[in-house]
């Protein structure tokens, strides 16, 4: 089934690596234009002529720290201004943080917060308006499967990935009226810049396949192996298009079954 969102508007915060690089590929591939947010401009027009190469829609970049208000608020208008009002919003920025809970700073839970939820919250606010006033619109917040099943060693990512499970099903229900659509995608483990990270601190000479799948093994995924990003991304897609449009309020484990809740 080919899966069309021609004249659409996307804009997807952490689009500059891993999911959100490819979210962008995959809706620019299908018809849309799409604004990609993140820190290190660099690392943003890398993505962009990546991104550019799967379609004939626009792309457009934006260095935003979204920790910063100010910054968050212009960079959406910035994109509106330039691409059109947005019509696909996907809350995909954070980096997973996890460790011993009393070993957490105050600092460590606000930046998370932050980064996470409000940030979150914030463009949710700058979009729905709109959306509402068009009697269209989509939301995809991405989490991860610690939101419904966290860890004890899980914090401060599984709290704030809840807080957003929370409020997706919160905006679900403000939106529904008006045809504004909003779900959540929770990650398990699927290759990303996250993981290429990890594999380069390791500084191992072992294959980075071989590093994945090790990293598989340790985690008990039904499934057998990593998830791959155009796997993630093709659901995302669905969801953002008309073909998805009597789902909303859901939460959708993309994990290989590793998940003990559904």
């Amino acid at each position: 089934m080919e899966i069309r969102i021609d004249g659409k508007v996307a804009l997807i915060t952490g689009g500059s690596q891993g999911l959100g690089k490819g979210m962008g590929c995959k809706f620019v591939e299908a018809g849309a234009d799409v604004a990609i947010l993140a820190r290190n401009p660099e690392n943003l027009e890398r993505a962009k002529s990546e991104i550019q190469a799967s379609g004939s829609g626009k792309v457009m970049t934006i260095s935003c720290d979204l920790l910063n208000p100010i910054e968050t608020k212009k960079a959406f208008k910035r994109a509106e201004k330039e691409l059109g009002q947005i019509d696909i919003l996907i809350n995909n920025a954070g980096t997973s943080k996890a460790g011993p809970f009393l070993e957490i700073t105050d600092e460590e839970w606000q930046n998370d917060f932050e980064l996470k939820l409000f940030a979150a919250i914030r463009l949710c606010r700058l979009a729905l308006p709109a959306m509402k006033k068009k009697k269209w619109g989509r939301i995809i917040n991405v989490l991860n499967i610690g939101a419904k099943a966290p860890s004890a060693n899980g914090a401060p990512t599984a709290v704030t990935r809840a807080a957003g499970l929370a409020l997706t099903k919160v905006l679900a229900n403000t939106g529904a009226a008006d045809n504004v659509l909003v779900n959540a995608l929770l990650v398990g483990f699927i290759k990303s810049g996250q993981w290429e990270r990890l594999y380069k601190r390791a500084n191992t000479d072992q294959p980075y396949e071989e590093f994945l799948q090790g990293m598989v093994d340790a985690r008990d995924i039904p499934i057998g192996r990593i998830g791959e990003t155009t796997e993630f991304s093709s659901i995302a897609l669905f969801l953002a298009s008309e073909a998805g449009g009597y789902i909303t309020g859901a939460a959708i484990n993309v994990d290989g079954g590793r998940s003990p809740v559904v």
